[in-house]
């Protein structure tokens, strides 16, 4: 895993990919951290990173769509299959050079609220707060990309996947209040999630009888539930929206408040995608 980790670390700083990322996010938090605090005059750098948070639907694509697609489509991906590791600590050696590259700009980040405390009064306990969890935000967004590089061999279709994916995860909130609260707009919307699951669950198994035995279990009990009470569905898409979005989790913490329950959250949304990405490789191996 090691050895993995650090040809992947190398190849984003050997070439410009690791460099660029670090440099554009260092630029858009300084040109918010002028707007905001030198110009505005707002103690609370969480506000920074909140306003920065939007780069990770750009860079998560660009950062993990060479992960797996790129193996494949240069035949590499056989030598991985071939090291003396197991698959998970393949997947694991190229996550965390990913989010080692993450981890530069966010050092650097770091230092903005000393700085900014020797020109006035700053939380501190706030913005380190706010960076761990904008810290999390971006690991986690990462598994995600990773998982779907996982499951193509172009790198323009992990890279539009992704970014449709992000877009989806930014806008969650969003999304939600385009459903009517209504039993049956939530019911149709879950029934849209279920078809979504089976298409990801088809992509890892390649089964069609299991991902569609699946979609008609979901949504047989989902229709069945609908009959039983159809008041149980009502504004249920939308708390599930909101329940599931990481980054309405990451708003409580440029509040000020430090929420152990996103933290764990966004560690299961890593752990759960790290577990998706070691199954589709497996998958994948034992295919061809």
């Amino acid at each position: 895993m090691t050895a993995i980790f650090r040809k992947e670390l190398g190849g984003y700083f050997r070439g410009m990919l690791g460099y660029l990322f670090t440099a554009f996010m260092l630029i858009v938090a300084g040109i918010y951290t002028m707007a905001y605090h030198l110009s505005g005059a707002y103690s609370n750098f969480a506000y920074v990173l909140d306003s920065v948070s939007f780069l990770f639907v750009i860079a998560v694509p660009v950062l993990s769509m060479r992960t797996f697609a790129e193996e494949r489509k240069q035949k590499t991906d056989q030598l991985l299959y071939a090291l003396p590791v197991p698959m998970s600590g393949v997947v694991l050696g190229k996550y965390l050079a990913m989010v080692a590259v993450l981890a530069v700009p966010v050092a650097i980040l770091a230092l903005y609220p000393l700085i900014l405390s020797q020109f006035g009064s700053v939380s501190l306990p706030t913005a380190y707060g706010a960076l761990v969890a904008f810290f999390l935000l971006g690991a986690a967004l990462l598994s995600v990309g990773l998982f779907l590089s996982s499951l193509t061999d172009s790198q323009v279709a992990s890279a539009v996947m992704t970014l449709v994916a992000m877009l989806v995860i930014y806008l969650m909130n969003g999304l939600a209040d385009f459903v009517s609260s209504e039993a049956s707009a939530s019911l149709m919307a879950l029934i849209v999630l279920a078809l979504v699951f089976a298409v990801i669950l088809y992509l890892l198994s390649k089964n069609p009888i299991v991902a569609l035995g699946a979609a008609a279990l979901i949504v047989g009990g989902l229709c069945g539930a609908y009959v039983m009470d159809a008041s149980l569905f009502e504004g249920l898409f939308a708390e599930i929206m909101n329940g599931l979005s990481v980054f309405d989790r990451f708003y409580g913490f440029v509040g000020g408040i430090f929420d152990w329950k996103a933290v764990v959250y966004d560690l299961s949304v890593i752990a759960v995608f790290l577990f998706l990405t070691v199954q589709s490789m497996e998958k994948r191996r034992w295919s061809e």
